[in-house]
């Protein structure tokens, strides 16, 4: 993959006329030793955020040894590009052969289940197998999350403890696991579902060899600023501290946002003016999903020299025939901005290049590896403390 200094040094090479995703490698390595050298456990990476096999690479290169498949397709994705690599098939439902297929083709031991039948089904794919390590995935708030992901999968917790205990029967390690939803903006969030946790295990008293508290781990984007990620962690690694398995319990978590997003940018184009709605060439069916269905606002910057400073919010528009291919920001550009002007959408590298599909014969983009920094990052060490003030409040 050819190498180039920043965005705007692709754009005066190339002038590309297609959208063009660029590669940071840099910044996975980063974010991934951070995971493996502070979070107080094992770190799976969520291969759904991005399953790019260059990525993978990077990551396994960088110390993380154990990823969160959610398909058989990504469990076939990442044995064959990692060999070595721990699978755990997370998706709390699955079909008997993508279990059978895991288990005896792939070497997956760990699956996740949030009921009965599943744990039936886990069985008798696997022909009762004696060496599968079961997590029982309890139902958590997702209030301070930006994304809910709190009503899909999980057991209620009044429903756990029948779970727990007939997993038990049959696993030869059992976890808990649990999910608070998609960009976790306090860490109050895992205080919260680890009392869940600790009540489960009470409740069910039984043996607990996994905590899984799964992802929902920030990035930055624009208005949205975490605090420090050693936060979550200290807060986590004190809950399970006080947990009454501590003393057998391994720790575990699922980030996938936060190993990824720094990853990816994308250069796009501007194909016409129409007041302060800009038409791109990459959009709600291509890597900017999030932007059009969630109304998540990604940092952007113009690469077109001359333009004038300061900015004016902008909405952008894809480029399918598509109404709701519509991406309402505001996204903060150059006033004098137009058709033929580049634009670079950072931070993209979680749920960005993964989702692009070909809806109307678009979504074709050139890779390009780029070494700057992303335009954010929770791990260079020069963001500035969201939670201090320069206000004084002076008591008497």
């Amino acid at each position: 993959m050819h190498q180039y200094p920043d965005a705007l040094s692709v754009v005066r090479a190339l002038a590309p006329e297609e959208p063009v995703i660029l590669n940071r490698p840099h910044a996975a390595t980063r974010a991934a030793r951070f995971f493996v050298e502070k979070f107080p456990g094992k770190s799976l990476y969520a291969v759904k955020a991005n399953p790019s096999p260059d990525l993978l690479k990077v990551l396994w290169d960088a110390g993380v040894t154990h990823f969160d498949v959610a398909s058989i397709t990504e469990v076939r994705l990442v044995r064959a590009t990692l060999p070595e690599a721990v699978l755990c098939f997370m998706h709390p439902v699955k079909t008997p052969g993508a279990i059978a297929e895991a288990y005896r083709q792939h070497g997956v031991r760990v699956f996740s289940l949030d009921s009965q039948e599943e744990l039936e089904k886990i069985v008798e794919a696997t022909e009762n197998a004696s060496d599968l390590s079961l997590c029982v995935r309890l139902r958590v708030s997702s209030d301070y999350s930006e994304l809910s992901l709190a009503s899909k999968f999980g057991v209620d917790l009044a429903d756990a403890a029948p779970l727990l205990q007939a997993a038990r029967q049959v696993a030869d390690s059992l976890g808990i696991c649990f999910h608070v939803g998609s960009q976790a903006m306090t860490p109050f969030a895992y205080v919260q579902a680890m009392e869940r946790v600790r009540a489960a295990i009470v409740d069910a008293s039984v043996t607990i060899d996994i905590i899984d508290v799964g992802g929902g781990f920030p990035s930055v984007y624009p208005g949205m600023e975490p605090p420090p990620l050693e936060d979550y962690f200290g807060v986590i690694h004190r809950a399970a501290e006080s947990l009454p398995v501590s003393y057998s319990s391994e720790l575990w978590c699922e980030p996938g946002r936060a190993l990824c997003a720094e990853y990816n940018s994308l250069i796009v184009r501007v194909e016409k003016r129409r007041g302060n709605e800009l038409y791109i060439n990459d959009g709600a069916y291509g890597a900017l999903y999030d932007a059009a269905h969630v109304g998540w606002r990604f940092p952007v910057q113009c690469l077109t020299e001359g333009r004038s400073e300061g900015g004016e919010g902008f909405a952008f528009y894809g480029p399918t025939c598509d109404d709701a291919d519509y991406m309402e920001g505001p996204f903060q550009l150059p006033a004098d901005i137009k058709a033929g002007d580049y634009i670079e959408i950072g931070m993209l590298g979680a749920y960005g290049a993964a989702m692009k599909t070909a809806f109307n014969g678009f979504g074709q983009a050139q890779a390009i590896g780029a070494t700057d920094e992303p335009m954010a990052s929770l791990y260079r060490g020069d963001r500035a403390d969201p939670r201090q003030s320069d206000n004084v409040v002076s008591l008497r």
